[in-house]
């Protein structure tokens, strides 16, 4: 139903992960370079040694999730109807209820209504989709 969401999500937690992951990794080929680990010899096939290739290699799968989550959201964008403005606003563009209320020209109570069908349909979905054979 809202796959798209579960999507969004995913890519979002993959690039928090790989962006903590480069960070960790660069701090890392710091110590090696200029460190408390700079005195000592590597040898080729160590794990030291393969720092500066691992931090290329996150870089390269960090740049083709960013580019996967843009071109969700470049068809988040295309979708219609109110359910999918809700979901993308709040979940994508970090909104809260009432800004999305008053952007869509809706109460906060109807917005909060209708958003609270939105997650109860998910969870059911979700609920149904595990219990299937």
């Amino acid at each position: 139903m809202y796959e798209w969401l579960k999507e969004y999500q995913r890519l979002e937690d993959e690039i928090a992960f790989l962006e903590f992951n480069l960070e960790q990794t660069e701090r890392e080929l710091k110590r090696w370079v200029e460190g408390d680990l700079a005195k000592i010899k590597l040898q080729h096939d160590s794990d030291g040694a393969k720092v500066e290739e691992n931090i290329e290699k996150i870089k390269r799968e960090l740049e083709i999730k960013r580019e996967q989550k843009l071109k969700l959201v470049r068809l988040i964008e295309t979708f219609k109807g109110l359910d999918h403005k809700i979901l993308k606003m709040k979940y994508v563009d970090g909104m809260t209820l009432e800004n999305i209320a008053y952007d869509l020209g809706y109460s906060p109570s109807y917005i909060y209504k209708k958003h609270a069908e939105i997650v109860k349909r998910i969870k059911f979905a979700e609920l149904l989709s595990q219990n299937l054979p």
